[in-house]
């Protein structure tokens, strides 16, 4: 019995080819909402750049799993937290102005950038974003980080990956990658929200569509690709539904039996 649906925003349920949430997939969280099955954002966004697209007065989700799952919100109360050590902050920022490549560091309600050049306007363009307040980073940083984007291509990644302690990659854009632990990722902050309601993993789904997806995908009991999905991403997934923009979400919740067709075409 699905109790939770943990879903990915970028690509998954936020289309950047439409520039919204597909009405569809706002009708059938209503319908899942009001069947008492509880909404979580599992986003590499922060609070603030998930609030940016809008989608919390849509959705109104009962929690959010944020920065890759180094954060996790259930209401308002902020209930885990797993920053990047101070050393391996340190290192990457050594390492963006070595090679010279922008650098994100996201933080719990905002996020700084060191460098502008066109790779970093081009994958903000991509996805409908803003890049954030440019700042020269200090080091020792000065703030507590959750989340790095390196605006690199793959080249520029196997240079300095290998010697950022404990540290993995995951990609999403031709040339930006977001860093973080190896022991992080949106499948620990959703144990940690699932831990503090006194649920099970099987009573969760998970569904989305990018490499940063991928193990939260493989711990829920149930999980979705969306159909514009990465291959590798539609691999592990229990079963691949239609494409964000021709309704996917939607169409997944309906194929499971949580809502019925008439809820939302």
């Amino acid at each position: 019995m699905i109790k939770y649906i943990f879903t990915d925003i970028d690509g998954t349920l936020f289309s950047h080819t439409l520039r919204k949430v597909p009405e569809s997939a706002i009708k059938a969280i209503r319908a899942l909402k009001k069947k008492g099955i509880r909404i979580f954002l599992s986003s590499g966004r922060n609070f603030y750049l998930i609030r940016k697209t809008g989608i919390l007065d849509l959705v109104h989700p009962d929690g959010l799993v944020m920065m890759n799952g180094a954060a996790v919100a259930l209401g308002d109360a902020l209930i885990y937290k797993y920053p990047i050590p101070q050393d391996v902050v340190d290192a990457m920022i050594m390492f963006s102005y070595r090679l010279k490549f922008g650098l994100t560091l996201i933080e719990e309600k905002e996020g700084h950038i060191n460098f502008i050049d066109d790779r970093v306007i081009d994958a903000h363009a991509k996805y409908g974003t803003r890049f954030p307040q440019p700042r020269k980073f200090p080091i020792p940083y000065d703030r507590t980080v959750y989340q790095m984007i390196a605006f690199c291509d793959s080249f520029e990644e196997i240079l300095f990956l290998p010697h950022l302690h404990n540290c993995k990659a995951a990609r999403w854009d031709e040339f930006a990658v977001d860093i973080m632990p190896k022991d992080s990722d949106k499948a620990k902050g959703i144990a940690a929200a699932l831990e503090c309601e006194g649920a099970s993993k099987e009573e969760a789904l998970s569904i989305g569509d990018g490499a940063n997806d991928i193990e939260m995908l493989q711990y829920t009991g149930v999980s979705i690709a969306m159909g514009n999905a990465a291959q590798e991403v539609k691999n592990i997934a229990t079963f691949t539904t239609d494409t964000i923009d021709n309704d996917g979400w939607a169409k997944a919740m309906i194929y499971l039996g949580l809502i019925k067709e008439k809820d939302v075409f």
